[in-house]
């Protein structure tokens, strides 16, 4: 246990050295950190409750899901009776179902047939129990009724906050902060903190709007004066522009490319009017519908709709087929800026409603850090003391494999570009604890083990080799607590597992191979016949 190669001791120390060294720029200021390589300005990130910032709650409207859903059901239904040529009238959602009235009696039973393929198994654990995403029944006197389950809506809010989660964070990433922390809580709301936004105004209005883009035909068969005072035709609706004063226009529901189909968007300056606009561009799929759609009504207005308002609505002069063209709407340099960073992330799929808004002060965070480096200083001076005082100069072999030790845990935290919270600083200070438990074993089995008779050389070899299994088991069981830690928990939890599991991998390293080597050495230079102990 006592032999290094040298090839193996080389190893062992240039490990521990460039772990060590990933560390430095935590102690530079990041201005200095920018000038140096790229690989090189990997640095802790401090979390929210040590350098301050934005903490938002959002919750999912589950009443607008059901509703979209219900809407999706609707335009199916359609669309099924339509191919399939089946007469139909009355359909419509009423009461949280979708009704639809079979105009001949003889084709109710080929409808039903045609509805119920609308209706699929449920996934994961709720399909194993037979739940489907809709209900078809025959009310009588050819009426059908199409019922979502509350399963369905169910399962339908949770891929809601799915699909929300990436797209808020895709959103919060355009601002350009750093290491924000976004996750799911509870079964319909999202956590959103972002260290070091002191100012979160421009944030909620980011994550509150839906950024539903969509490109629809106006429909010019009814004024829309009248079409204000309840004269809209079925297939179509008045929206209002989003800019005031506020003017209404007659929209066809009908999409002809929605804003799924866009691949880029980049605000910019119109050349001629020098005012902003945010130019886009679509995917294949989109720039064929777009020029199917400019070819086919040219000469008629068409309306750009975003979140139910309608930002502009120009003429088609001729066919636009090259796939991308640019939205004008008498916008401010951060407005157009704005709607670009939303429609690169995408639409949310259901509005976002903000329950809890919190904004914790960089004094608050300057004080946790200060506590937590006197807790660390006050533990450690106790632990080094400790060790010292009990073990000698063995005590200053594990005092410096315990230093070099943390240090490897901060360069190994910096290499990941982990966020640093108040309990992630209570993992380290736990970790330097369990670093010297395990040279404690160690020391106390080599004790043993002169008391048993060895000589000095023999009874360190033996302490070593002995006490491995004992650390190791001990140290398992820590790190399977840890990542169970991680998996289950949130926030400040997972970054106090992150700092203890590293911390324990840091530790055998340190303790079977550090340490270890530290003794050999001292035992090849000074062939001890007594072990000061």
């Amino acid at each position: 246990m006592l032999y290094f190669t040298r090839w193996k001791a080389l190893a062992i120390i240039l490990t521990a050295l460039v772990v060590c060294l990933c560390a430095v720029p935590n102690f530079f200021p990041e201005s200095t950190v920018k000038g140096w390589p790229k690989w090189a300005q990997r640095r802790l990130v401090l979390g929210l409750d040590l350098q301050g910032g934005s903490h938002i709650l959002l919750e999912v409207d589950a009443n607008a899901v059901k509703k979209d859903k219900l809407d999706q059901v609707r335009d199916d239904v359609r669309r099924a009776l339509r191919d399939a040529k089946i007469g139909y009238s009355g359909l419509a959602v009423r009461n949280d179902t979708v009704e639809v009235r079979i105009t001949r009696d003889t084709d109710v039973q080929n409808a039903l047939t045609k509805l119920r393929e609308l209706s699929q198994p449920l996934g994961g654990l709720l399909g194993s129990s037979g739940q489907r995403s809709l209900e078809v029944t025959d009310a009588g006197g050819g009426l059908i009724r199409l019922t979502v389950p509350q399963a369905a809506v169910t399962e339908r809010v949770r891929q809601a906050v799915e699909q929300s989660i990436q797209i808020v964070e895709r959103r919060v990433n355009e601002l350009g902060t750093v290491e924000p922390l976004i996750q799911r809580q509870g079964t319909d709301r999202i956590l959103v903190q972002v260290p070091g936004l002191q100012d979160p105004t421009r944030l909620k209005e980011l994550l509150g709007k839906t950024a539903k883009l969509d490109f629809r035909m106006v429909d010019q068969t009814v004024p829309a004066d009248q079409a204000v005072q309840g004269r809209v035709p079925p297939d179509s609706e008045v929206l209002m522009s989003s800019t005031a004063p506020k003017t209404p226009y007659v929209i066809k529901k009908q999409v002809l490319v929605s804003g799924g189909d866009l691949t880029d968007a980049q605000p910019g300056f119109d050349q001629r009017s020098g005012e902003p606009i945010v130019s886009f561009r679509f995917n294949t799929s989109g720039s064929r519908k777009f020029a199917q759609a400019t070819s086919e009504n040219v000469g008629q207005p068409f309306a750009i709709v975003l979140d139910n308002e309608v930002i502009s609505a120009p003429v088609i002069r001729e066919p636009i087929t090259g796939g991308s063209g640019q939205i004008s709407g008498s916008f401010t340099v951060q407005a157009a800026n704005d709607l670009a960073i939303l429609l690169r992330a995408g639409a949310l799929p259901a509005p976002l409603t903000i329950i809890e808004e919190r904004t914790v002060g960089p004094g608050l965070g300057q004080d946790s850090i200060e506590k937590g480096e006197l807790a660390a200083y006050v533990g450690s001076i106790m632990v080094i003391v400790f060790m010292l005082l009990t073990y000698r100069l063995f005590g200053v072999f594990a005092n410096i494999a315990v230093a070099i030790n943390v240090a490897m845990i901060f360069g190994v935290l910096s290499l990941l570009n982990a966020t640093l919270t108040l309990p992630g600083i209570a993992g380290i200070v736990l970790t330097v604890g369990i670093a010297v438990d395990s040279n404690v074993l160690i020391y106390e089995r080599i004790r043993e083990e002169l008391r048993g008779g060895r000589n000095a050389i023999s009874a360190i070899d033996a302490g070593f080799k002995r006490a491995l299994s004992t650390i190791l088991d001990s140290n398992i069981t820590t790190f399977i607590a840890a990542a169970v830690l991680f998996y289950i928990g949130t926030g400040p939890v997972r970054g106090f597992a992150v700092t203890l599991g590293i911390g324990i991998i840091t530790t055998v390293f340190t303790a079977f191979t550090l340490t270890r080597l530290i003794v050999a050495g001292w035992v090849r230079w000074k062939r001890p016949q007594t072990v000061p102990i």
